[in-house]
Order: structure tokens, then sequence, then C-alpha cells
């Protein structure tokens, strides 16, 4: 029984074995077929070397797929590149690179020789497509300049000279750039403009970075040619300095200070700085605070300093004048007086001070005494009553004072009005205030 099986097993087995056996049973590689895939190999390296032309002096041989090379290259670098290039032929089992380079110097600089004469074809080539490009550049160009230069449009458009020069540049700026795309776009340079493109952006952001300050100014200079929050000659304060303006530049803002000494403020800071222009309104208000002695009436005593100011000539009757009681002081009762003027024709100071005068003046005449503040020192154990006749010798008695109302015309101002038109009448000088423009 147990033979009768394993006959079986052997009757199924015999073929699959005899049919695996004819299938991996390859046998020895036969000397003639080796030598044949050598010479194929070597004929295939021969032939693309050939096709490249720079490797004319290497000779291939190929042994059991082992290939080696010998011969000179006119650099190291075409020597390199045999190594990849044979090593992807099919069939190459290992590479003996033996080329060295050449010492032939006339060899040697063919290559370049030959790149130069190449780079001379293309450029002649090009030559008149590039003459065509560069008159089309310099004909944009031109119109660009004449368009900058043609002063009656930007006039019209831009509220003052600086920003009229602005839009002209600008101009020329788009004009240049245009002919500049243009250019590149006859002459098929589109990756070109790209990195010109690229480069400006890098390059102007670098430069926006390092010069952020003054891009500050120029840009606060515009807007305040455009906004004018001030004109020649009027009394600001700005960030502090006090003084008549004398002109807008670019960059700065030029003050004359009452002492006459200019002042010069970065546009930048005016900008950002609150502005008082007092020349804005006709009309303005001087102050003044007098004291009193805590006994004296002090609703007659208000009431009598109103109408002292209000009856002087040089106080404007709309708005009127005012005084209200202010605060209670170890020297006794004060009192705050206001009334206004019209600076253009009087000067304020002056004004303010001749007031002061008047109502001292009518305070006293009306038998109300001002503070005083003297303080007397009595010396015990010594003759008092001379101290006292030498103390009443001492006080000197008080001065008539006149009633006539002082000239109170600003002439001071006057003066440094015509040191500031003198100024600004230089040729020389810039200046972005217009007499005509929107006022802020």
């Amino acid at each position: 029984m147990y033979l009768i099986r394993l006959l079986t097993v052997l009757i199924f087995l015999t073929p699959a074995t005899a049919s695996f056996a004819q299938d991996t049973a390859s046998g020895p590689i036969a000397t003639e077929q080796s030598g044949q895939q050598d010479a194929e190999i070597a004929v295939r390296i021969r032939d693309i070397l050939g096709e490249l032309g720079n490797y004319g002096d290497i000779t291939v041989t190929v042994s059991d797929g082992v290939v080696t090379l010998r011969g000179t290259t006119n650099s190291l670098v075409e020597r390199q590149d045999l190594d990849a290039l044979v090593n992807r032929v099919e069939g190459v089992v290992a590479l003996k690179n033996e080329v060295t380079e050449t010492t032939d110097i006339a060899r040697r600089l063919d290559p370049a020789v030959d790149r130069f004469m190449g780079r001379v074809e293309q450029l002649l080539v090009q030559l008149p497509l590039a003459l065509i490009s560069l008159a089309v550049f310099l004909l944009i160009n031109w119109v660009g300049s004449w368009v900058g230069r043609w002063r009656q449009p930007w006039d019209r458009l831009a509220p003052n000279a600086f920003i009229a020069d602005l839009f002209r540049t600008l101009a020329r700026i788009a004009f240049l750039i245009a002919a500049i795309v243009i250019s590149l776009d006859i002459m098929n340079a589109t990756a070109l403009l790209s990195t010109i493109l690229g480069a400006a952006g890098l390059i102007g952001l670098a430069i926006g970075f390092a010069v952020r300050d003054t891009v500050e100014n120029f840009i606060a200079s515009v807007m305040l040619s455009i906004r004018q929050p001030f004109r020649p000659n009027d009394v600001v304060e700005i960030n502090g300095d006090q003084g008549k303006v004398i002109r807008l530049t670019s960059r700065a803002t030029i003050l004359l200070s009452f002492d006459g000494n200019h002042i010069r403020i970065p546009n930048a800071t005016v900008f950002k700085s609150r502005i008082i222009n007092f020349s804005q309104n006709r009309e303005r208000r001087f102050t003044f605070t007098i004291g009193i002695e805590s006994s004296a009436d002090l609703g007659g005593t208000r009431e009598l300093a109103i109408e002292t100011v209000r009856a002087l000539p040089f106080v404007l009757p709309e708005p009127a004048a005012d005084a209200w009681i202010g605060d209670i002081t170890d020297a006794g009762i004060e009192i705050v007086v206001v009334g206004w003027i019209d600076q253009t024709e009087t000067s304020t100071v002056r004004a303010r001070g001749e007031a002061l005068r008047l109502v001292k003046h009518a305070i006293e005449a009306s038998g109300v005494a001002l503070p005083n503040t003297t303080y007397t020192i009595k010396m015990t154990g010594g003759p008092t009553s001379n101290a006292s006749q030498d103390t009443a010798a001492a006080v000197p008695d008080a001065p008539s004072e006149s009633t006539q109302v002082a000239e109170v015309r600003p002439a001071s101002d006057e003066a440094l009005d015509k040191l500031i038109d003198a100024e600004r009448q230089s040729e020389e000088a810039e200046d972005l205030l217009r007499d005509d423009a929107a006022h802020e």
C-alpha cells in the first residue's frame, strides 16, 4: 500500500522537476558571446564620444565588461564627465579612467574661442533687434523727459510748486519704466525683466528701511504743502518754539523768533506736533492779574477795571472786555482782567502792558490800595520812635501816573515782517507756501 502511494507521488513530481531544471540551467557563457558584448559596448561608447565631438583623442577598450579609457581632454571637467557618461552605458561592469588633461595650450584655448565666436554670431543675429529696442527706449525716454519739462498741466493739477515737481518726477519715472519694459519685451528678455523687478523691489525695501527718517520727512513735507496750517508771517508755536513763519521747504519749516534767531524744525516733527497759530484769527485776547487788599470793595473794583479796559481805544467792543475775582492770596485778592484787540493793528504785549498800567492807576485813584508785600522788622531794645521815623522817611511818595493812552501799534512786529519779506523775496530760497492755496 505504501509502495503504491510513493509511486504516485513520484509520477506527479517528475514533470515539475524536469521543467524547473530546464528553466534555470543556463550554463557558462561562451567566449564568443562575451567578446561580442564587449565589442558592442566599445562601439557604443565610441559613437557617443564621436557625437559629442570633444573627445576625439580618447581610446576605448572593453574586456569582460571593464571599460578602459586612455587619452587626453581639454580640461579636468571633461575628464570627470566621462565617468558619469560611461557608467550609464548598459553592460559596463567597471570603469578605468586613465585620461589626463592635455598640456597643449592651443587645444585648451579652442573651446573658449569656439564659445566666443558663438556669442559673436549670436550677437550679430540679435543686433538688428537690439538696435530697434534701443531706438524704442530712447524715444519713450525722450517723450517722458518732454512731458516732465511741460510745466503748465502739472502746475494746474498740483496745489503748489513742490507737488508739481513731484508729479513731473513721477511722470518721468513712469515713462522710464515703460521704456525698459517695452525694450526688454522686444528683445524677448522677459526673464531678465522679472529678475530686474525683483532686485529693484529688494533694493527699494532695503533703502526704505535705511532712509526711513528721510522718507518720513519727505511725506510730511508733501502733506504740509497741501494742508498749509500756517502762512508766511504767521505767529506760531511748534513743539515749544515760538516765532514768525519765514518759509516751508521740502525738508524743514523755518521760523524767525522774536529775538531775531532762525529756528529750523524738521517737517516730520512739525507734522506730528501740536501747532498753535496765533495769527489765524484777527481777534486776540490779552489777560493780566492785579491784586487788591482784602478790605477793598471787590464788586466796585471789578466794575472799575472793566470800565477802564473797555474805554481803551485799542480794545474791541466785541468780544467785550471782562473781569472776575480770582484767588485769595496772602497778599490780598486777585482780579483777572481780559480784553480783546485786533492783532493786525495792535501789539498784543503793548496793549496788555498799557491796559495793566491804566487799570492800576484807576484802582489807586479810587482809594483802593494794592497789596503791600513789604515786611517791617522791629528790633527790640532800641529807640522805636527813631526807627519808625527812619522807615517813614525811607518810603518815597508815589509818582503821579499819566492817564494818557500810549501808542500800542505793533512796531516791532512790523520790523520782523520786513525781515521775513526780504528773505522770502530771495530767488534761491525754496518755499512751498502759497497765498492762494487752501488753508487748513
